[in-house]
């Protein structure tokens, strides 16, 4: 089926959350025409969802010995060796504005009665200094600060249409993008600049922290469009994770850090501590040395209780619970635990892509025109495992400078509205069966890993893939999730190390001698992403 309609702008943001969003507005504010595009409601993605904070440094707010220096420092230690030092710094010393630039916008972070923001801690963290809003809602209140700065700046959103391929010129440079309404009638926007801002892949599991729309879409766009993926095996599971059930699907309520942060523990069915003598920092070391710690416990099995351990924050008491806490505490009352009496069941749950498509700090991807911000990108912040709340400052910092360099290469004459590819019908790729992607990622390619479980997926999903025409967003989903599957099996096959949120049984220890770089993933001409070894990834300058 051929587009039956087109539009043109100067630049498609693909993603309506903290790093679209902020993107867009920024973009517009700077003279561009902009549009968004979103495959759900405006406000159906992940960054809703954030709970514990933006995690940063602002002048006369923080803790005395804490600064810009330490943040980097803990986020470098978090990263186990992977970040990129350089991007670190520029993008942490960036947080201070781009929050004073969120509030300016109307967002309304807590505060104590003196006046100054009231900051918590969490895991990887040696200071107070993550900011937060309604207690735990920060990501809700951030979305709708953001919603309105783009309503209020006139900024156009296309709601329910999902991205099916950047469109690029004879040359290779972006064209443009193929999009599909829910009615499954295309659509073309032409534009020399497209961005992606589609957040993560939780969705390649059972059980996530993130929404249904979490499918690895800008991953799986980026891959066919010609651009590198890097660091995807690095995949974040939350060690706290509301625990539901045996068998829970889908996203699953997450039950903040910054409860840990506030002096609770993690204990077993017998009451004894899981983190005593694991890590210097106990319950609030790194979520990929928690995650770990708890797979382990359980799977030694002292506590009688084979799939999830308890957070107990009772001593918190009733009254400074529902002030701290209050989506946490809605989710806990709606399982029939009450926190202040009743220690609460958790478990690890897919929650972060600390990799994802190659970029430099300011978006840029090595494909002219092409360019990442948020969950999706790689820009070296994260490395091996990412420090807790530095998501959300991410977002709001790469997102405006993406939006900058957007202006800046269109203005310096290095994106052109060059000619249009012939736009064919809707592609027709490999989609595989998502329920048995799911199982098998779940069991092979999560928490632990090692070479024969990794080929059982990559089996898996040979049996259940067939090629499927791109004519429903289910299809396009499915059909991004097998392609995204695929780069993280690959990775995590090549990476013959434990290092961060990769953890392999079969080798596991650290080995800096041969692994203390990145693993970038590139797609075949027959459609496979296979990695390609190099020692320096940069964006496109």
């Amino acid at each position: 089926m051929t587009a039956r309609w087109a539009t043109g702008v100067d630049l498609v943001v693909v993603g309506s959350g903290v790093a679209g969003l902020t993107a867009a507005t920024r973009a517009r504010a700077l003279g561009l025409r902009v549009l968004v595009v979103t495959k759900a409601a405006v406000d159906d993605g992940n960054t809703r969802w954030a709970q514990g904070g933006v995690a940063v440094v602002l002048p006369g707010e923080h803790d005395e010995g804490d600064s810009v220096a330490a943040h980097v420092a803990d986020t470098l230690t978090a990263g186990a060796g992977l970040c990129d030092a350089d991007a670190v710094g520029a993008l942490v010393a960036g947080g201070p504005a781009a929050v004073a630039g969120l509030r300016a916008g109307g967002a309304v972070f807590d505060s104590g009665a003196d006046g100054r923001l009231s900051r918590t801690r969490e895991g990887g963290h040696s200071a107070f200094r993550v900011v937060h809003a309604g207690g735990d809602a920060t990501g809700a209140e951030v979305e709708r600060a953001l919603v309105a700065a783009a309503r209020d700046g006139r900024v156009p959103v296309l709601e329910g249409h999902v991205a099916v391929q950047v469109l690029r010129t004879p040359a290779g440079a972006v064209a443009g993008l193929h999009v599909l309404d829910d009615n499954g009638v295309p659509g073309v926007l032409t534009a020399p600049a497209v961005l992606l801002a589609t957040g993560g892949l939780g969705q390649l599991y059972q059980a996530t922290s993130n929404p249904e729309v979490a499918t690895g879409d800008g991953l799986a766009l980026a891959l066919r469009a010609g651009a590198p993926v890097a660091d995807v095996e690095f995949v974040q599971f939350h060690p706290t994770v509301l625990y539901t059930g045996a068998g829970a699907r889908g996203r699953c309520p997450l039950v903040t850090e910054a409860v840990r942060g506030e002096g609770a523990v993690l204990v077993d069915a017998t009451g004894a501590r899981v983190m005593a003598g694991v890590h210097p920092l106990a319950d609030l070391a790194p979520r990929d040395v928690v995650s770990a710690a708890i797979t382990r416990h359980l799977a030694a099995g002292p506590g009688g209780v084979d799939d999830h351990v308890f957070l107990d924050a009772t001593h918190l008491g009733a009254a400074e619970f529902r002030r701290r806490f209050p989506t946490v505490l809605a989710a806990c009352l709606a399982e029939g635990v009450d926190p202040a009496v009743d220690p609460i069941p958790v478990a690890p749950a897919a929650h972060f892509a600390c990799g994802g498509v190659v970029t430099d700090v300011d978006g840029r991807t090595p494909v002219a025109g092409l360019y990442a911000a948020g969950e999706v990108a790689r820009t070296g912040l994260h490395g091996a495992n990412r420090l807790a709340s530095n998501s959300l400052l991410e977002g709001l910092v790469v997102g405006a400078r993406a939006a900058e360099a957007v202006a800046a290469d269109l203005g310096g004459g290095r994106l052109a509205a060059g000619r249009l590819a012939v736009v064919a019908d809707l592609p027709v790729v490999p989609a595989a069966d998502r329920d048995a992607l799911q199982r098998v990622m779940s069991r092979y390619a999560g928490i632990g890993r090692e070479a024969e479980g990794l080929a059982i997926v990559g089996s898996v999903l040979d049996v259940t893939t067939s090629r499927r025409l791109l004519d429903t967003r289910a299809a396009v989903e499915d059909a991004a999730l097998t392609l995204v599957a695929r780069a993280v099996i690959a990775a995590a096959a090549v990476r013959t190390e434990s290092r961060g949120c990769h953890v392999r049984t079969d080798f596991p220890e650290r080995d800096d001698l041969g692994w203390s770089r990145s693993t970038p993933v590139r797609m075949t001409p027959s459609g496979q992403p296979v990695p390609v070894y190099a020692t320096e990834i940069r964006g496109a300058a």
